[in-house]
Formats: C-alpha cells, structure tokens, sequence
C-alpha cells in the first residue's frame, strides 16, 4: 500500500511538471486566498494589540467621570456642553466609594503657548498632583509640580513631548526655561515621557500640564469656581471597576439631586468599556476580510476543479488504459484527488510565506503593527488543504467512474 502510495505522488508530480504554466496558475487562486487570510489576521491582531496597548497607556484599573447631557429650562445639552462635576464632587467620590485608591481631576482648554520667538497650539490641562499616578506617566526629564505648588497656585508648567519638542529647539535646556500662555509666564518644570497616539488617534504628548489652581485662577479662567471637566479615579484591583461605578453613581446622582425619572448628567466610563467596544470593532472588521479572503480560496478551489476536469478528459484514454491492466475505481479516484491535493497544499505553504512577507512589508513600509499568529497560519493552511479535498473529490470520482471500453475509444 505504502509503495502504491509513494507511486501515485511520483506520478502526480509527473504529471504536475508537464504542465507547469497550468499548475502554477492554478496554484494562483489558493496562494492569493492563503496570503490574503494569513496577512489579514496578522495586521488585525497587531492593531487589536496596539490599541489594547494604548487603551493601557492611560492608566490601569482607571474609571473615567465627566459631564453627562444636561437639561437647563427645557433645553437639552449635549455630552460635556455644561460642567455638572465639581472639585467637592471628586473628593467625594475618592473618600465615599469603596476600591478607589487614587483620584484626580482636571480642566482643559486649548491654547497658544509661547516660548521665545517659538509658539504652539495646544491642550492646557489644569490638574492634580496624583495625575501622573493614575495615569502611569513619569517625567523623562525634569520633576512633576507639587502639592505646595498647588496650593500656592504657582506659575509652574509641565510639558509633554510634543510641546516641548515645538517649543523648544533640539539640545535646548527645556527644565528651568519660561514660557507664556495668555501673557502668564510659566517656569518649566519637567517634560513628562512620550506615550504616542490615544486609542483614538490623537497625540497623548501634545498638551502642557499646571497646577489646577493655577490654570483656574490664572491661566484658563472658569465661570463657576471649583468646576471641572473631568474625574480620573483607580481602583486597586480590576475587579473592583463594576462595583465602583455603581457607587459612583449613586453617590453622584445623590449629591446633584437627581430625581428617578431624570437621566445622570454625568457618563463614567471604565477602560474595559473602551478596550472592549475597540475588540468589537476590530472583531468584525477581521471577521469581514477573513471572509473576503475565504472567497478568494474557495475560487482558488474552483480552479482547481476545473484544471483536473480538464486534465481527467485529456487523460481519458490513458485511464482506460489503467483500467483495462486491473486499475481499480480508488486507485484513479486516489490518482486525481491526490493531485488536487497537492496543488493546493503547495500553494497554501506558499500562500503562507506571501502572507507573512505581506505582514512584514506592511509593518515596514507603512509602519502598520502586525502580529503573525501561528494558529492563522496553520488554520489557512489546514483549510487550502480541505480546499483540495473538497473539489477535488468530483473530477476524481468522474475520473473513476469512466467506462473502460468506451476511455480506450476516446481520442
């Protein structure tokens, strides 16, 4: 059995190498399919992990709290179109619910900051000294202000890289420098670590930090004392994240006298909710190549059922012949689908190398993170090869059913 085996794949290479053109083209429809399905989940997975990665650069166990839609004399506003959090509101917050071991808030506002004959466009944040512990963000050069600075509303400033970088000239001694927002000079601090791109595209590291007394009273200005744009709170455990929202609301609604019949006008949002609507995202974007490439193999298979019918009435006479010297059914049905399964496992393997080569050109030249997952590779290669199965069982069952007498007629 085994050298019968062994003498089909020698005659199916044979046959394979007289018409090489044929069987490369054949080839093409399951390298393409193969490529396509290995290539695209690469770059699915890499940008599913580069946006996990960045949804983690903003701080881990983090629940975001910041103005919900507002109804003022029958009016309806929009998300964030009315402060309704204040600094009591936070501080509540961080003495009342359960978990929370770290909270910071903030107010922003985007404006010209000056530095010699150098100016930049950008987010101020007025914040808290806890802002670079919740959100994991270290100071590359330089210190973070203090809570004495805060107190004393101090002219002090960290930058981000990319402010810093627009400022200031490269070699600059940036640490100790003065800068000027809305004509109030600002002595640098620190410019904090770079971070890249937020999940949703824009810079993290383009935005200049000041104490949050400062940017109320002296830079940024706010109708209201005390209001604020937004809450960072950490929990010490994930687990803790379901809990501590449902505290945070209630102790919210409570404290602005909402009635059961009204809407929060606040919205919390937890990074789970944000990493798990961006897996969604991504899931379904994955899932609908996958399902384009899936065509492109089960074409490819087309095309391999049409070469082997073509071949099977090329090689009738030669069938006949078999047959008539004791061939049996199997035999040419083993014949025949072992060429169709041949055909697509090579050019599934190389398939394979063109999909991997596509990935790593793609990260190369566009710069797009991709990652190679071995369980793509082998599931498109497992289904090139079903691929040669499944259409090839028809051309080779044809093939085995021929009638003896009337293959050797054939011309």
């Amino acid at each position: 059995m085994l050298s019968f085996f062994l003498m089909t794949l020698q005659q199916a290479f044979r046959v394979m190498g007289r018409n090489r053109l044929r069987s490369g083209l054949t080839m093409l429809g399951i390298i393409i399919g193969v490529g396509a399905v290995v290539a695209m989940v690469s770059l699915g997975q890499g940008a599913s992990a580069s946006v996990q990665a960045q949804i983690a650069s903003i701080g881990t166990n983090v629940l975001i709290v910041i103005p919900g839609a507002t109804t003022v004399s029958g009016i309806r506003g929009g998300l964030g179109g009315m402060s309704t959090l204040t600094v009591e509101d936070a501080r509540d917050l961080a003495q009342k619910v359960d978990g929370v071991v770290t909270m910071s808030y903030a107010i922003r506002d985007v404006l010209q900051a000056v530095h010699e004959n150098k100016n930049w466009r950008t987010p101020v944040v007025g914040t808290t000294v806890e802002y670079p512990i919740i959100r994991e963000w270290s100071p590359v050069e330089g210190t973070f202000f203090t809570q004495a600075d805060e107190d004393a509303a101090a002219k002090v400033a960290v930058l981000g890289k990319t402010a810093a970088d627009n400022l200031f000239e490269r070699g600059e001694e940036i640490v100790g420098a003065q800068i000027r927002i809305k004509n109030v000079p600002l002595r640098v601090l620190g410019v904090l670590a770079p971070k890249g791109q937020s999940f949703m595209g824009q810079d993290q590291d383009d935005f200049i930090a000041v104490p949050f007394s400062t940017a109320e009273r002296r830079v940024l200005g706010t109708k209201f004392l005390g209001t604020i744009g937004v809450v960072f709170l950490s929990t010490e455990r994930a687990d803790q994240l379901a809990v501590a929202v449902e505290e945070i609301r209630d102790l919210l609604r409570a404290r602005h006298r909402l009635q059961s019949n009204e809407d929060d006008d606040f919205t919390i949002r937890t990074m789970d909710d944000i990493a798990k609507a961006s897996e969604g995202t991504s899931r379904t974007m994955m899932l609908m190549l996958l399902g384009i490439a899936s065509i492109s193999l089960v074409v490819g298979g087309i095309g391999v059922m049409n070469i082997l019918l073509v071949s099977v009435t090329e090689r009738t006479h030669e069938i006949g012949l078999r047959m008539a010297v004791g061939a049996k059914r199997w035999h040419i049905l083993l014949q025949f689908l072992v060429e169709a399964v041949i055909l697509s496992t090579i050019g599934g393997i190389i398939g394979v190398a063109a999909g991997v080569a596509g990935a790593r050109l793609a990260t190369t030249l566009a710069g797009w993170p991709t990652i190679i997952s071995p369980q793509a590779v082998v599931v498109a290669f497992l289904f090139s090869f079903m691929v040669g199965v499944f259409f090839g069982l028809y051309p080779a069952n044809k093939a085995s059913r021929l009638n003896p007498i009337e293959a050797l007629r054939y011309e």
